[in-house]
């Protein structure tokens, strides 16, 4: 399994499972549970959840998922910047951390992310990221959709260097990031963490990347993901619940793009000429 160095340097898999929507339909469960359970067999052993995903039902899977093998698995989930109880004040990230804990079933959450920026200010959000390292109950945090402008107030902030991972929307359509500030996280070593790598599936519809991905021998989800797995200090967290299409999407990891393959997905998916507005889903 290819692997990504967090700024710490400690290093995660390159390839994780995110889990959108997932824990919603009981009949689909155990094929989730299978699904989860085989990705922890195959090295792909960050699970990406959040308290959002179903209203935890997610969290609920991924703990069922680990029971009995947490120690394999580096789980990453989410605060709520807001709701009726001010998820990402100080108080309120505490208290949201300690119910993901229970739907989890575990001590400590590896990768404690703010979900997206609300109305709380940072600073208590940062409070409440270092009372819950100093109390063992979170080995990093980081963030998740914030923009140039919102990391560099981030990083100014008492704790914000410690911003482990930006989890962002990234994959051939939605390459905005890569203008300005995905170099500045790049330079500041703290990784990238792509979601909806396959733009939901809509990906696998777009006739330029069948075209090209049947030209290489590979189907659109692994040329999508291979060229992810290209970018330094990237993590790619595809979502499914289905086991068949797990192993489809871990080929990707031993499909390798060359130069003149990179250079003709730029010419179909051209990069960013300018600064744009963060994309977000």
């Amino acid at each position: 399994m290819r692997r990504v160095a967090l700024p710490s340097g400690e290093q995660v898999p390159a390839f994780g499972l995110g889990t959108w929507n997932m824990g919603d339909d009981g009949a689909s469960r155990a094929e989730e549970l299978a699904t989860l359970r085989l990705g922890l067999d195959s090295g792909a052993t960050l699970i990406d959840t959040a308290e959002m995903y179903g209203d935890g039902r997610s969290e609920e899977l991924v703990g069922e998922a680990i029971a009995g093998r947490r120690d394999e698995a580096f789980i990453v989930t989410k605060v709520l910047p807001e709701n009726a109880t001010h998820n990402a004040s100080r108080k309120g990230t505490i208290s949201a951390c300690e119910r993901s804990l229970q739907r989890l079933k575990t001590d400590r959450i590896d990768l404690y992310l703010l979900h997206w920026r609300g109305n709380v200010p940072f600073a208590e959000t940062l409070e409440a990221f270092a009372a819950l390292q100093k109390a063992g109950k979170i080995r990093y945090y980081g963030v998740s959709n914030l923009d140039l402008a919102d990391m560099q107030e981030w990083r100014k902030l008492p704790g914000g260097e410690g911003v482990a991972a930006n989890q962002l929307l990234y994959n051939l359509t939605r390459r905005g990031i890569e203008w300005d500030l995905q170099p500045w996280l790049r330079e500041r070593r703290v990784p990238v963490m792509a979601y909806s790598p396959i733009e939901q599936a809509r990906l696998l519809r777009d006739q330029k990347l069948k075209k090209f991905a049947a030209a290489q021998g590979a189907t659109p989800s692994q040329v999508a993901l291979a060229w992810l797995l290209s970018k330094e200090g990237v993590i790619v967290i595809p979502k499914t619940g289905k086991r068949e299409r797990l192993r489809e999407n871990l080929a990707a990891l031993e499909f390798s793009l060359n130069e003149k393959q990179l250079s003709e997905l730029d010419r179909l998916f051209p990069p960013p000429t300018g600064a744009q507005s963060l994309d977000m889903l």
